[in-house]
């Protein structure tokens, strides 16, 4: 909720007629606050925050395949991996090396799906 600003700020989309900004902003109910609704305002970007109060989407919307937000679709390929569910590495350079192995092993096994 803190970094909004930050991160819309760091971005790095390019255009051939400069930097630009995306458009819109989709935020969970984590983010129903005033803060960072009013920096995504203030950047021309329209937030799209659920409310909270408001019931959770569940199953099909509008006819169309229920979504996993992507970060936690990748997360839970992650705890896959008994070693990055429980982090058993004291190092930070040898739990980063099983974090790419297991981004690599997931991607190897969905281009062979």
């Amino acid at each position: 909720m803190h970094m909004v600003g930050e991160t819309l700020d760091a971005v790095p989309l390019r255009a051939p007629r400069g930097t630009r900004r995306p458009k819109n902003l989709c935020l969970d109910k984590g983010y129903d606050y005033e803060k960072p609704e009013r920096e995504a305002r203030d950047r021309g970007v329209r937030p799209h925050i659920r409310r909270r109060g408001e019931p959770a989407l569940t199953g099909p919307i509008r006819g169309k395949k229920a979504r996993r937000w992507v970060v936690e679709r990748t997360n839970s390929w992650h705890n896959n991996f008994r070693g990055l569910r429980i982090r058993w590495e004291r190092t930070a350079e040898n739990h980063l090396a099983f974090v790419q192995l297991a981004c690599a092993l997931i991607c190897f096994q969905a281009a062979n799906r």
